[in-house]
């Protein structure tokens, strides 16, 4: 095993037990503790995700949460093509914010209910969460003479692919630029098959969530930035993710000299 290997192996083993031992610090398994998160978003009305590995990504409410039946309950629009997909996965994730603190959970036994004037999936009560706190990741501003940007479709506007200028990008989330006044983008939705294009040697498709969108003023029109959170990346995407970022830094550190 060559020098650069042998660091690479023991970074790789390093980052592995850090993020385990990350996870079991942010783990909550006191059932007092649990209720109160999820009665939180039943109460608030707060906007969750359900996702999966294979790149499904469906944005919903908590309706109801019934710890003694260990039931919990999710609004399910049934003319939405995503629910009957959904239903079927066998590894769902649900994922919300609460002010700064991020939410997620393991959804087992996904059901979907059928009744006189609603639908909704019915869900196995969680045994364990994960409460993780909001961190600032370092962002990257991207330069040079390729300008990174994302390619994606919305229900909304059928057989038209979507371009948005990325601002700025880090591990965890991307800024776009929307160059139009078009009014496609809100608070949690979920933005599934976006393909990040960031330099000629660099494409990946990932799955976003919006977290704010807020107009910047610009003649002759109004341009709108979008915040979004990357959701469940694959190993493969922040590995691409990760030497991009590097390489940036590294040409940051060049010019700035």
């Amino acid at each position: 095993m060559s020098p650069s290997t042998a660091s690479l192996a023991a970074a790789t083993a390093t980052a592995t037990a850090a993020g385990a031992a990350d996870l079991h610090e942010h783990r909550v398994r006191v059932s007092v503790e649990i209720r109160d998160l999820l009665r939180q978003f039943v109460e608030g009305d707060v906007p969750l995700s359900l996702t999966t590995p294979d790149g499904l990504a469906y944005s919903t409410s908590l309706w109801a949460e019934d710890a003694q039946r260990g039931v919990l309950v999710f609004a399910a629009d049934a003319r939405d093509t995503l629910v009957p997909r959904l239903a079927e996965s066998h590894e769902v994730t649900a994922t919300g914010y609460l002010d700064s603190v991020k939410v997620q959970f393991d959804v087992h036994d996904l059901l979907l209910v059928h009744g006189r004037s609603a639908s909704a999936f019915n869900a196995q009560y969680p045994r364990e969460v994960y409460r993780f706190q909001r961190r600032n990741a370092f962002r990257i501003r991207p330069t040079g003479r390729t300008q990174p940007h994302a390619l994606l479709e919305l229900a909304d506007l059928p057989r038209r692919q979507i371009d948005l200028r990325i601002l700025d990008i880090s591990h965890t989330g991307v800024a776009l630029m929307l160059n139009e006044e078009l009014d496609l983008f809100r608070a949690g939705q979920c933005l599934p098959g976006v393909e990040l294009v960031l330099d000629v040697a660099t494409r990946m498709r990932v799955t976003l969530r919006v977290m704010h969108v807020s107009e910047v003023s610009a003649l002759p029109t109004r341009h709108r930035r979008i915040g979004c959170e990357l959701l469940m990346p694959s190993p493969a995407v922040q590995r691409e993710l990760q030497r991009y970022l590097d390489h940036a830094q590294k040409r940051h550190r060049l010019l700035s000299l």
